[in-house]
């Protein structure tokens, strides 16, 4: 069964109806959304689920929920994502639980996926402070290549609630069809994405691995779709 993740601690209010069917959930630490006592709570619920936990950091946009690429200087940005992972390491600490990893957020995940400069800065920093930390990056990405290169651990991952573009990219969040919110939609979409196969929105059938498989916890077939990846596990 492949490894199902979770962006939680975003300020919704069903985040303890989904824990339970996930293996490890991505905490929002600060850039787009989330504070200390969000954190604390989510950290806290992985751990009665037995749930990894890991820290989810973006640009430092909370207006646009960490969605637009923002200019803000490398070093500036390189700062705040040290302190965003480290909000989510300090409180994991507290609450004596392991962090498993780190993914990248929204327009800064994207980006990372093929720029040289946020890639080695994401990169650079797990090295430094976080060495041993696994990285959650896109499948066919630079920074999955450059990662790998480097010797840092890294999980494929790919998505079960949004549709693809040919070139193994997410259709942008700005199209009426970016996220997919009808719940037969999506267990076919993962159906496929289990065995190893994509259906791009264009049609075209590609393959692709992943080694972790996300539902965006913004989603509102959020957990009706996990009720049905939980079905479909039980029955293969």
């Amino acid at each position: 069964m492949m490894d199902i993740n979770c962006d939680l601690g975003e300020g919704l209010p069903h985040d303890a109806a989904l824990m339970p069917f996930l293996h490890s959930c991505n905490i929002a630490c600060g850039g787009h959304a989330g504070d200390e006592k969000s954190i604390q709570e989510t950290i806290l619920l992985a751990a009665q689920h037995g749930v990894k936990i890991g820290a989810h950091p973006s640009y430092p946009d909370r207006l646009n929920f960490g969605r637009n690429v923002i200019d803000i200087p490398l070093e500036e940005l390189k700062t705040s994502l040290r302190e965003q992972i480290a909000f989510v390491a300090t409180c994991a600490e507290a609450c004596q639980v392991p962090m498993h990893h780190i993914k990248a957020h929204g327009a800064l995940y994207n980006e990372s996926a093929k720029n040289h400069e946020l890639a080695n800065l994401l990169i650079g920093l797990v090295q430094e402070h976080y060495p041993g930390i696994t990285l959650y990056v896109p499948p066919h990405s630079l920074i999955a290549s450059l990662a790998q290169k480097a010797g840092i651990p890294i999980m494929l991952e790919v998505f079960g609630d949004r549709h693809y573009e040919s070139d193994y990219s997410l259709v942008a969040r700005t199209h009426p069809q970016a996220l997919i919110i009808d719940a037969q939609e999506a267990k076919d979409h993962i159906e496929r994405l289990m065995q190893g196969k994509l259906k791009t929105i264009h049609g075209e059938i590609l393959n692709l691995k992943g080694d972790t498989l996300c539902i965006h916890g913004d989603n509102p077939a959020a957990l009706s779709i996990l009720q049905l990846i939980q079905t479909y596990a039980s029955n293969h």
